[in-house]
């Protein structure tokens, strides 16, 4: 799988549709690498030009920002906004919802204005577009339940782009009691991913986790790498995991195109 990288695109007086941004868990954590191999697999497939930064990528400083670090932050995304000005980028599509909600809300201050999809909306562009069909026969009738990730939900009021690419895998999808605005919190957001848990009776994750059992399905899906990975914790907790899966939305497509 080959990728190619800004610099290369930019050496050959190339600019690119997209930027795929792939963020720090995407590049480094082997089950996040699997989000992203799906999802440069469904970009492949609907035939769009894009690149990534390779080595020039940076954290967002998200995690920073979060845990109450305002200067590391803007000395991370100060950094990334010169990268990405510099090779003139326009449009991102990232993974992850902490990178989608940092880029596409808190860079514009420090001079970084961009058009900012998460994956889900840029898949759900794509088949409005006519450039990506999903197979709706591979997944039919499984039982699914969707946790609504902060950064994306609430904070930036999406919940019918995963929603609607659910849909389309013709499985069946189950809302947990809490879910869209209610949602419960999965544990990972403000930077409490890199952190042991307070004391309490019992881990946020596996709360959340909870919730979704109680839906009794096979898959959960998630839309960001650090709910997959809170919720496989919890599956695992709960001695469910040859029974339920967890797998990003770009995973199943991927999965219901044969990819």
């Amino acid at each position: 799988m080959i990728v190619p990288t800004m610099a290369d695109m930019m050496a050959q007086g190339k600019q690119p549709e997209v930027l795929f941004w792939v963020g720090a868990a995407g590049s480094f954590d082997d089950r996040a690498k699997k989000i992203t191999r799906a999802f440069v697999k469904i970009l492949q497939q609907a035939n769009v030009n894009f690149a990534v930064l390779g080595t020039e990528e940076s954290s967002t400083g998200d995690a920073a920002k979060r845990a109450g670090n305002e200067f590391l932050f803007q000395m991370q995304a100060v950094t990334n906004i010169e990268v990405l000005n510099a090779y003139e980028v326009k449009t991102i599509v990232t993974c992850d919802p902490h990178s989608f909600n940092t880029l596409k809300n808190e860079y514009a201050s420090l001079g970084g204005n961009y058009e900012v999809f998460h994956h889900t909306q840029f898949i759900k562009k794509l088949i409005t577009e006519g450039r990506l069909s999903i197979d709706d026969s591979v997944l039919k009738n499984k039982r699914v339940t969707f946790h609504d990730p902060c950064y994306l939900g609430r904070a930036n009021d999406e919940y019918e782009s995963p929603r609607d690419l659910i849909k389309r895998l013709g499985v069946n999808l189950t809302e947990m009691k809490r879910n869209k605005s209610t949602a419960l919190c999965c544990g990972a957001g403000g930077a409490q991913m890199f952190k042991e848990p307070e004391k309490g009776n019992k881990d946020i994750n596996v709360l959340r986790t909870e919730d979704a059992l109680e839906t009794k399905p096979e898959i959960i899906a998630t839309g960001c790498p650090y709910c997959n990975t809170m919720m496989t914790d919890g599956v695992k907790f709960k001695e469910k995991e040859a029974e339920v899966a967890v797998l990003d939305i770009a995973e199943l497509i991927a999965q219901a195109n044969n990819l």
